[in-house]
Protein backbone atom coordinates (compact mmCIF):
# COMPACT_ATOMS: atom_id res chain seq x y z
CA UNK A 1 0.00 0.00 0.00
CA UNK A 2 1.37 3.38 -0.77
CA UNK A 3 1.06 6.67 1.06
CA UNK A 4 -1.22 8.43 -1.22
CA UNK A 5 -4.08 5.32 -0.43
CA UNK A 6 -3.10 5.56 3.71
CA UNK A 7 -3.94 9.57 3.53
CA UNK A 8 -6.97 8.69 1.60
CA UNK A 9 -7.96 6.10 3.93
CA UNK A 10 -7.36 8.46 6.92
CA UNK A 11 -9.07 11.90 4.79
CA UNK A 12 -12.32 9.63 4.42
CA UNK A 13 -11.79 8.67 8.30
CA UNK A 14 -11.82 11.69 9.27
CA UNK A 15 -14.70 13.15 7.23
CA UNK A 16 -18.33 13.89 8.71
CA UNK A 17 -20.80 11.56 7.77
CA UNK A 18 -18.40 9.51 6.21
CA UNK A 19 -15.81 7.92 9.34
CA UNK A 20 -15.55 4.52 9.13
CA UNK A 21 -18.58 3.95 6.93
CA UNK A 22 -16.53 5.11 3.43
CA UNK A 23 -12.77 4.35 4.68
CA UNK A 24 -13.07 1.14 5.93
CA UNK A 25 -14.77 -0.28 2.10
CA UNK A 26 -12.05 2.23 0.84
CA UNK A 27 -9.17 0.49 2.22
CA UNK A 28 -10.65 -3.12 2.05
CA UNK A 29 -11.92 -2.79 -1.82
CA UNK A 30 -9.64 -0.09 -3.07
CA UNK A 31 -6.59 0.03 -1.33
CA UNK A 32 -5.98 -2.82 -0.71
CA UNK A 33 -5.45 -3.59 3.20
CA UNK A 34 -6.45 -6.81 4.60
CA UNK A 35 -9.23 -6.21 6.95
CA UNK A 36 -7.22 -6.43 10.10
CA UNK A 37 -5.21 -3.61 8.86
CA UNK A 38 -8.22 -1.54 7.40
CA UNK A 39 -10.24 -1.48 10.40
CA UNK A 40 -7.31 -0.90 12.91
CA UNK A 41 -6.72 1.86 10.66
CA UNK A 42 -10.15 3.32 10.51
CA UNK A 43 -10.66 2.78 14.59
CA UNK A 44 -7.34 4.53 14.91
CA UNK A 45 -7.90 7.63 12.81
CA UNK A 46 -11.24 8.16 13.87
CA UNK A 47 -10.42 7.45 17.60
CA UNK A 48 -7.95 10.37 17.76
CA UNK A 49 -10.18 12.79 15.96
CA UNK A 50 -12.33 12.14 18.92
CA UNK A 51 -10.60 14.69 20.97
CA UNK A 52 -10.37 17.07 18.30
CA UNK A 53 -13.93 17.49 17.68
CA UNK A 54 -14.29 17.59 21.62
CA UNK A 55 -12.14 20.75 21.81
CA UNK A 56 -13.53 22.69 18.75
CA UNK A 57 -17.18 22.06 19.17
CA UNK A 58 -16.56 23.95 22.84
CA UNK A 59 -14.26 26.46 21.58
CA UNK A 60 -16.41 26.86 18.33
CA UNK A 61 -20.06 27.16 19.93
CA UNK A 62 -18.59 29.47 22.88
CA UNK A 63 -18.13 32.01 19.74
CA UNK A 64 -20.87 31.10 17.39
CA UNK A 65 -23.30 31.55 20.70
CA UNK A 66 -22.73 35.01 20.88
CA UNK A 67 -24.77 35.62 17.31
CA UNK A 68 -28.21 35.57 18.32
CA UNK A 69 -29.90 33.89 15.25
CA UNK A 70 -27.94 31.18 16.05
CA UNK A 71 -28.12 31.01 19.58
CA UNK A 72 -31.82 30.85 19.11
CA UNK A 73 -31.59 27.73 16.65
CA UNK A 74 -28.66 26.07 18.67
CA UNK A 75 -31.23 25.88 21.52
CA UNK A 76 -33.80 24.66 19.52
CA UNK A 77 -31.66 21.81 18.11
CA UNK A 78 -29.98 21.14 20.92
CA UNK A 79 -33.71 20.89 22.98
CA UNK A 80 -34.65 18.09 20.68
CA UNK A 81 -31.33 16.08 20.68
CA UNK A 82 -30.93 15.90 24.16
CA UNK A 83 -34.36 15.01 24.25
CA UNK A 84 -34.25 11.75 21.89
CA UNK A 85 -30.98 10.90 23.57
CA UNK A 86 -31.65 11.49 26.70
CA UNK A 87 -33.78 8.46 27.30
CA UNK A 88 -30.73 5.66 25.99
CA UNK A 89 -28.48 7.86 28.26
CA UNK A 90 -30.56 7.59 31.37
CA UNK A 91 -30.42 4.02 30.90
CA UNK A 92 -27.26 2.33 29.86
CA UNK A 93 -24.85 5.89 30.44
CA UNK A 94 -21.49 5.85 28.94
CA UNK A 95 -22.06 2.75 26.80
CA UNK A 96 -25.27 4.25 25.30
CA UNK A 97 -23.66 6.82 23.98
CA UNK A 98 -20.73 4.40 22.74
CA UNK A 99 -23.58 2.57 21.07
CA UNK A 100 -24.94 5.89 19.30
CA UNK A 101 -21.69 6.33 18.44
CA UNK A 102 -20.82 2.68 17.21
CA UNK A 103 -24.08 2.35 15.43
CA UNK A 104 -22.76 2.92 11.48
CA UNK A 105 -25.43 4.41 9.99
CA UNK A 106 -26.06 8.35 8.76
CA UNK A 107 -26.36 10.68 11.85
CA UNK A 108 -24.13 8.91 13.98
CA UNK A 109 -20.28 8.83 14.71
CA UNK A 110 -17.31 10.63 16.53
CA UNK A 111 -18.92 14.35 15.48
CA UNK A 112 -22.51 13.10 16.33
CA UNK A 113 -21.51 11.55 19.78
CA UNK A 114 -19.47 15.00 20.53
CA UNK A 115 -22.62 17.23 19.96
CA UNK A 116 -24.66 13.99 22.20
CA UNK A 117 -21.69 14.47 25.22
CA UNK A 118 -21.96 18.02 24.96
CA UNK A 119 -25.61 18.72 24.73
CA UNK A 120 -25.86 15.81 27.62
CA UNK A 121 -22.99 17.43 29.72
CA UNK A 122 -20.77 14.27 29.98
CA UNK A 123 -17.04 14.43 31.28
CA UNK A 124 -14.22 14.85 28.82
CA UNK A 125 -12.79 11.36 29.96
CA UNK A 126 -16.79 9.99 29.51
CA UNK A 127 -16.52 11.08 25.82
CA UNK A 128 -13.69 9.61 25.01
CA UNK A 129 -14.48 6.24 26.56
CA UNK A 130 -17.80 6.31 24.58
CA UNK A 131 -16.18 7.41 21.46
CA UNK A 132 -13.20 4.84 21.64
CA UNK A 133 -15.77 1.51 22.50
CA UNK A 134 -18.21 3.03 19.64
CA UNK A 135 -15.21 3.31 17.24
CA UNK A 136 -14.31 0.16 18.26
CA UNK A 137 -17.95 -1.22 17.56
CA UNK A 138 -17.93 0.36 14.25
CA UNK A 139 -14.93 -0.59 12.91
CA UNK A 140 -15.67 -4.39 13.48
CA UNK A 141 -19.15 -3.84 11.99
CA UNK A 142 -18.25 -1.93 8.73
CA UNK A 143 -15.18 -4.46 8.42
CA UNK A 144 -16.70 -8.10 8.97
CA UNK A 145 -19.39 -6.69 6.60
CA UNK A 146 -17.30 -5.83 4.34
CA UNK A 147 -14.57 -8.66 4.27
CA UNK A 148 -17.50 -11.30 4.40
CA UNK A 149 -19.39 -9.89 1.46
CA UNK A 150 -16.77 -7.69 -0.44
CA UNK A 151 -17.72 -9.37 -3.77
CA UNK A 152 -21.26 -7.54 -3.76
CA UNK A 153 -19.19 -4.00 -3.97
CA UNK A 154 -17.42 -5.55 -7.15
CA UNK A 155 -19.57 -3.48 -9.59
CA UNK A 156 -18.00 -0.35 -7.73
CA UNK A 157 -14.29 -1.34 -7.19
CA UNK A 158 -11.92 -3.08 -9.81
CA UNK A 159 -9.96 -6.21 -8.00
Amino acid sequence: MNLTALLWVIALTLTPTLELRASIPYAILGAGLSPWAAGALGVAANTALAPLVWIFLDKALHLFLRIGWFSRLWERYAERKRASLQRLVDRYGVLGLALFIGVPLPGTGVYSGAVAAYLLGYRFRDYMLASFLGCLLAGAAVTAVVASGSEVFAFVYKH
